[in-house]
């Protein structure tokens, strides 16, 4: 991100710092150590124009450090004419297909241009439902993963959702992930604690305790990556019984199968052996099966990934 105006500057003092959170504290009057340890983990502290990784790093003497302070997310986001590409509608939910780079809620540094500014300006009864700031957002996806998404349209859709969502009760949630490499086993289940990673806390990280139970399931799908590409990609359908942060980018990622493209967990190394290179992490969401939320009557929902799949792919999985 590019730093502007609203950047305060300092120089690390000559005896130096322990921590960068601790010192900023000081340094940055009327910001408590959460606001500051949120704009560290958000990216948006940088050092000698390097963007900080952790709160608690210590500078080097005479490092120059920016802080960019970002401008408030308004308390009500406004409606945007953003176009959408909508699979199902009724007076209880929107089934969308969310396009890749896509933000689903306002947040800091994302003040607009996001999916909740869409859906605003084409239902503007939504706004109020479950919250002001996420109104109707049931689950999410990240801003770069693509396919299939529910909101709810009203406050007893949004309660049904939300329990059967906690619950995973008739929820059946799969994606398709291009990855570097071939799993082994060809199929599986991956069940382990995740969390925050300490050292990073943008990122998540596989964990032996403290965490919450992140369950995947994944089988590869056989025949539908292109012959130049078969001895080191292979397509995955995972199904996530568990809808932790970044899980399945973790988990294949842990299988030593990275999703193609993923700038957290990936390998950009082998990105750049594709042709042509994947331009974002090549996640989607390819299937969403539940139950109506006024009705209970089962609803199912497939769509096919985006165009950038393509020049990896023969075909798509049944």
């Amino acid at each position: 991100m590019e730093f502007s105006d609203d950047t305060r500057r300092f120089e690390v003092p000559a005896e130096g710092i322990a921590r960068l959170d601790t010192w900023l504290v000081q340094m940055c009057e009327g910001f408590s150590r959460n606001r500051i340890q949120g704009l560290i983990d958000a990216g948006f502290v940088k050092i000698d124009g390097a963007v900080a990784e952790k709160t608690s790093v210590s500078p080097p003497p005479g490092a120059m450090v920016e802080v960019f302070v970002p401008p408030p997310v308004p308390a009500v986001p406004e409606p945007e004419d953003i176009p959408l590409s909508i699979l199902f509608e009724d007076d209880d939910v929107i089934v969308l297909d969310k396009q890749p780079g896509l933000v689903v809620h306002p947040a800091p540094g994302h003040n607009g241009g996001t999916l909740v500014n869409a859906l605003l300006h084409h239902c503007p009864t939504l706004s109020g439902i479950g919250g002001v700031a996420r109104p109707g957002i049931v689950h999410r996806l990240d801003r770069d993963t693509s396919g299939v998404m529910v909101v709810a349209k009203n406050e007893t859709a949004m309660r049904n959702l939300a329990r059967a969502f906690a619950s995973h009760d008739r929820i059946r949630k799969t994606y398709l992930a291009l990855a570097h490499g071939i799993p082994s086993p060809p199929a599986g289940r991956i069940e382990n604690l995740m969390a925050r990673k300490p050292s990073n806390r943008k990122k998540m990280a596989v964990v032996e305790e403290g965490g919450k139970v992140a369950i995947t399931e994944y089988r590869i799908a056989e025949g539908c990556v292109r012959d130049e590409f078969a001895a080191r990609l292979s397509l995955v359908e995972c199904r996530i019984e568990t809808g932790r942060t970044h899980q399945i980018r973790v988990h294949l990622a842990s299988l030593g199968c990275p999703v193609a493209g993923d700038a957290a967990y990936g390998r950009p190394s082998l990105d750049k052996t594709l042709n042509p290179p994947p331009m974002r992490q090549l996640l989607h969401a390819w299937r969403l099966e539940l139950p109506h939320p006024a009705t209970g009557e089962p609803l199912k929902f497939v769509v096919p990934p985006p165009t950038d799949f393509s020049p990896y792919l023969c075909r798509f999985p049944d």
